[in-house]
């Protein structure tokens, strides 16, 4: 018999329940299966979707440009090192942590914080974060279903300035006493010294001649003039319009707006029927990537230089001396854990939807250990092709390989602009990257909307579709300051205050909640109610991970972060005093509702200060699985004591 429970959090109307819902209303929910093991919530179709699911969450556009470049910058091959240990005892144990917990009581980032409920609060700043994060997140995958329409044209547009630009580009010195200035496509030849460069344009001001040898004042010239290829003024003036800085705002751009909609329409589509439509989707999403690392591993290993790009990615540039730096360690476990999405609420939204006796376990191993290759197998597609940019250059690999939005969209587009037929690779790699945003986004409004129907499921029961579509509708508006000409400025800003050290402070509550006060041995005993009893020595790795080395790490990353910590800019161009100011309290508006819940929590028990203290730090009387038929003797009527009598009915049971 199904037994359906309160779930309550009191902060003003926020009340999180699940009260019973009638027969019809079952019937009436079109995200239900009728064989699923859970009439109330729904669960994945397969296992397979729940996997490729986690995979499509984990796997995202950090694993294509962020992981190989910190891989060659910090010694190549030897950069493994530090990235498996950390993945060890950092990014599976709270994986693990996260997705068990979401599973054991088949609810959302918020109400799994029944078991703690001093630490509700973590739960909201995890939603809040995925929020911020969903809006600058789908306007990357704007720029790059942008460049995707961009790449159907022979030759691509950011091979050449000379059809879209009027200014100076790609400046390059030749012989001992001439330079060749490409400007708007076409090539002028100057003896001229002392020039200046105005708005882009070239004009001499003195027109003494260079004698042969001395190059000072050509030097100081080119010096002065700001360089950039034609996919660095492609990406800055075409794709973006950016503006001088962000104090100036400048207008919606909008072909970026445009594909900022079709992005929302797409995830709006995919999630309209939960996990029932967003699980078939993921079976494209989640595998395609795959195919086209291999494609492009494939033809960027053929190159020319492709070897060089290799090398510097994990070859002869190891440097085991490099573990020596702290950097080092810092840089692989912040990968690690945001690479996993940990502390994001998506796991544990996600895996709020198994069946309760999935093996949640076996689930975390292969889904971890898939994307740490996934990371490993892009670097070689990635610096294969890198390489041969090097190569077609004259320069070394350092100075093509870039991190972030410079490999995305400068970098690697200009490498492929150089390939035969490359519009067709230009194409793939641009698809790839929309379907690696898009598997990660379709999880983060996972998270809200399933906070949002653990909330009130009477009312929002059978409305998923349309507060999935309202709260698509909510974030586009949000994300259109994000395709101005400062918008840039706003999606570097919102990365850099919402989705950085925020999730080790949420991280590390949620280790030290469940571990220490919830009770590592207590939530080892629920994980094996779900995947069966284990041999105490299956346990040892994880409790030392849980009671001590995990925290221990994310505390000293959390330090070493803050410690280091540096105003965020643009390239060179330094953000205003207010818009510091405003990342700030983005940052306190997600983590204030930790100390606020916990105030909140504190008031509203009763009986003296230690009485109430401990009571918020009690595991609530209807915390357990959701399922009547999986509470057995340790949460079912036989295993409570006198506080917690159960009024059994024919169709539900009420806590009095």
């Amino acid at each position: 018999m199904r037994k359906m429970r309160k779930y309550g959090f009191n902060i003003s109307d926020l009340v999180f329940k699940n009260p019973a819902v009638s027969d019809e209303e079952k019937n009436a929910d079109p995200h239900i299966g009728s064989g699923d093991e859970n009439a109330d919530r729904g669960n994945w179709n397969s296992k397979k979707e729940y996997l490729l699911s986690m995979i499509g969450y984990a796997v995202g556009l950090g694993n294509v440009w962020r992981f190989p470049y910190l891989t060659y910058k910090h010694g190549g091959g030897a950069f493994l090192i530090p990235y498996v240990i950390m993945l060890s005892v950092a990014g599976l144990p709270l994986f693990f942590m996260e997705s068990s917990l979401g599973q054991f009581c088949s609810q959302g980032p918020i109400n799994v914080w029944k078991a703690v409920p001093i630490f509700q609060g973590v739960g909201i700043t995890m939603m809040l974060v995925s929020t911020f994060v969903s809006i600058y997140y789908n306007v990357i995958i704007a720029y790059s279903i942008y460049y995707l329409f961009a790449s159907f044209q022979e030759p691509l547009p950011w091979s050449d300035c000379s059809n879209w630009s009027d200014m100076n580009c790609n400046i390059t010195a030749r012989g001992s006493s001439s330079t060749v200035f490409s400007m708007a496509g076409k090539s002028y030849q100057t003896e001229y010294c002392n020039m200046t460069a105005y708005n882009g344009s070239l004009m001499a001001v003195n027109t003494s001649m260079i004698a042969d040898g001395n190059q000072s004042c050509l030097e100081e010239f080119l010096a002065s003039v700001p360089l950039q290829s034609p996919s660095e003024r492609y990406w800055d003036v075409v794709a973006l319009q950016r503006t001088s800085s962000m104090d100036e705002t400048g207008p919606v751009v909008w072909h970026l707006a445009l594909c900022l909609l079709l992005g929302w329409i797409l995830i709006a589509a995919a999630l309209f029927k939960g996990i029932k439509s967003s699980g078939k989707v993921v079976y494209f999403t989640a595998t395609f990537p795959y195919a086209v690392l291999l494609i492009l591993l494939i033809r960027g290993v053929t190159l020319e230089g492709a070897r060089n790009g290799i090398e510097y990615y994990i070859g002869s540039q190891s440097n085991l001396t490099k573990l020596s730096e702290a950097e080092v360690w810092k840089d692989a476990a912040t990968q690690i854990f945001f690479s996993l999405s940990i502390a994001w609420g998506g796991l544990t939204a996600l895996a709020s939807y198994n069946k309760f006796h999935n093996n949640c376990y076996k689930d975390s191993i292969i889904v971890c250990i898939t994307n740490c290759s996934t990371s490993i197998f892009a670097g070689f597609a990635i610096f294969s092709i890198l390489g041969h940019m090097a190569h077609v250059y004259g320069k070394p690999v350092s100075e093509v390989a870039q991190a972030g939005f410079g490999l995305a969209f400068i970098a690697y587009p200009d490498a492929l602009s150089k390939l035969p037929i490359s519009p067709l690779w230009s194409i793939l790699f641009f698809f790839m990257l929309i379907t690696l945003g898009l598997d990660s986004q379709f999880a983060g409004i996972e998270v809200i909307t399933t906070c949002l129907q653990d909330a009130y499921p009477k009312v929002l029961k059978a409305k998923r579709g349309l507060i999935t579509v309202l709260i698509c509708i909510v974030l586009f508006l949000l994300g259109l300051p994000c395709v101005t000409g400062a918008g840039i400025y706003w999606v570097n800003l919102i990365d850099t205050f919402c989705a950085g050290w925020i999730l080790l402070v949420a991280g590390l509550l949620e280790v030290f909640g469940l571990s220490c006060i919830y009770g590592g041995n207590r939530f080892i005993k629920d994980i094996e109610m779900m995947i069966g009893t284990k041999h105490a020595l299956f346990w040892i790795w994880w409790r030392a991970c849980w009671f001590f080395i995990t925290p221990v790490v994310l505390l000293v990353i959390l330090g070493w972060s803050l410690y280091t910590f540096t105003a965020p800019t643009y390239g060179s161009v330094e953000y205003p005093q207010w818009g510091i100011a405003l990342g700030w309290c983005m940052t306190v508006f997600c983590l204030v509702w930790i100390p606020i819940v916990a105030v909140w929590k504190l008031v509203k028990a009763s009986g003296n200060p230690w009485q109430r203290l401990k009571s918020v730090c009690s595991p609530t009387k209807d915390w357990g699985p959701y399922l009547e038929c999986h509470r057995n003797e340790r949460y079912g009527q036989a295993g409570m004591n006198d506080a917690n009598v159960y009024v059994i009915s024919n169709k539900n049971s009420t806590r009095l």
